[in-house]
């Protein structure tokens, strides 16, 4: 089956055989998985599951050369030097707690880490955390009434204190796409360290670490149409080998005593104890799979969907988006508030109508009040949504409107 976005996308997705009707608008929080990623977990259970990396027989060998298999796809995925650069984490989260806590070590009392607004708290609180412990002073850059960066002070925001840039690459609020190549080349220009939060951005924009220029990313299997439990945190080699680890057990030493422990290099050094086996093998098929559809293909079937919803989002009656009106440098991520209704109860209406949305502040609750809300309605389109969605979203909106005589 050729692999296009849209509505024949759908059929390889086994939950709408089995839900029909759905309209499934939470993509922003986890996509849906397609059977070939269903199909290499279900091969390797049943076929060659063993622990990985310490075993001689063979099933054991089978399954170490299916998860370092899948270690490159994302190397690949990501046009990473190496598939060495690839750490496989719980989830983003858990990637970017690695990230903070293990930077965190080398800072000093006063050292500055600018993050932005836009945070999800994964990369928010870690660096909270780390400044309490090692006298770190965190700095924001705003956003403005939009939900764009405003960069009107970038140039002291950034500065020979800045020793870390930690951004996320697209809001899974307001949909933004930041300006990666105005703040990563500054950032390095004052010698600071940058993380990527790339959780959102990864199943909507190709991600080059090299061409980015940036230190670290993170991004969730989950949300590229791969299992739970399975996240990456890409570093350069160089940073990587020269922080400690994060964890400590099993696979990730090189030598023990009783007395100490010496460390193996990455990406085992950051990995310890037994792997999410079979999910890094979904992960190897999801990133392929995305790969085989094309990001020329993704990417202009998305801006087309972004644009057509946002003329319908805005011409709903009393409806306020939150985030960026134009299709431009934007995701298909739609919060928003209809006036009257509380964000669950348009949900929970939506959800009468078999349209699945994201209903409360999804872990951003200072941008949240950033914009005087204290929560929002999230639809999130990914390439197997269509216009026909978008047109039961504004079906959807117009009920709750009409259930409570607005």
């Amino acid at each position: 089956m050729a692999l296009q976005p849209g509505s024949s996308l759908k059929e390889a997705f086994p939950v709408f055989a089995h839900h029909r009707e759905l309209v499934f608008l939470d993509n922003a929080a986890s996509c849906q998985k397609p059977v070939v990623v269903l199909e290499a977990m279900d091969k390797l259970y049943r076929t060659s599951y063993a622990n990985v990396h310490r075993g001689v027989y063979q099933i054991s060998e089978a399954a170490t050369a299916q998860f370092e298999g899948a270690r490159q796809d994302v190397a690949r995925f990501i046009n990473a030097a190496s598939a060495e650069e690839v750490i496989f984490t719980r989830n983003a989260t858990a990637a970017l707690n690695v990230a903070a806590a293990s930077l965190a070590l080398g800072l000093k009392a006063g050292d500055e880490v600018l993050l932005t607004h836009l945070e999800h708290h994964a990369n928010l609180v870690p660096w909270q955390e780390a400044a309490k412990r090692h006298q770190l002073v965190l700095k924001f850059i705003p956003v403005t009434e939009e939900g764009r960066l405003d960069l009107s002070s970038i140039d002291e925001l950034i500065n020979s204190r800045t020793k870390v840039l930690a951004i996320t690459a697209t809001s899974n609020v307001t949909g933004t796409v930041t300006e990666l190549d105005k703040l990563i080349p500054k950032a390095k220009a004052v010698g600071a360290t940058v993380v990527v939060d790339a959780a959102q951005a990864a199943q909507h924009l190709p991600l080059d670490v090299q061409a980015l220029g940036c230190d670290l990313l993170a991004f969730s299997g989950h949300k590229v149409f791969g299992p739970s439990g399975i996240g990456v945190l890409w570093g350069r080699m160089e940073l990587l080998s020269s922080l400690p680890p994060f964890e400590f057990g099993g696979n990730m030493i090189q030598e023990v005593s009783y007395e100490s422990a010496s460390f193996a290099p990455p990406p085992a050094r950051f990995e310890a104890g037994t792997p999410p086996i079979a999910e890094a093998v979904g992960l190897g098929a999801a990133v392929k799979f995305i790969q085989q559809i094309g990001w020329g293909a993704i990417c202009d079937y998305e801006e087309g969907l972004t644009r057509y919803a946002l003329e319908k989002l805005v011409a709903v009656p009393g409806l306020r988006l939150i985030g960026p009106s134009t299709p431009e440098a934007r995701a298909p991520v739609f919060s928003f508030v209809l006036e009257g209704v509380h964000p669950h109860d348009v949900a929970s209406i939506l959800d009468g109508v078999g349209v699945a949305v994201r209903a409360g502040h999804h872990c951003a609750m200072p941008l949240h009040k950033r914009f005087g809300l204290p929560a929002t309605t999230r639809a999130s389109f990914t390439i197997y949504n269509t216009e026909e969605d978008v047109n039961a979203l504004v079906s959807g909106l117009a009920k709750a409107r009409q259930m409570l005589a607005l």
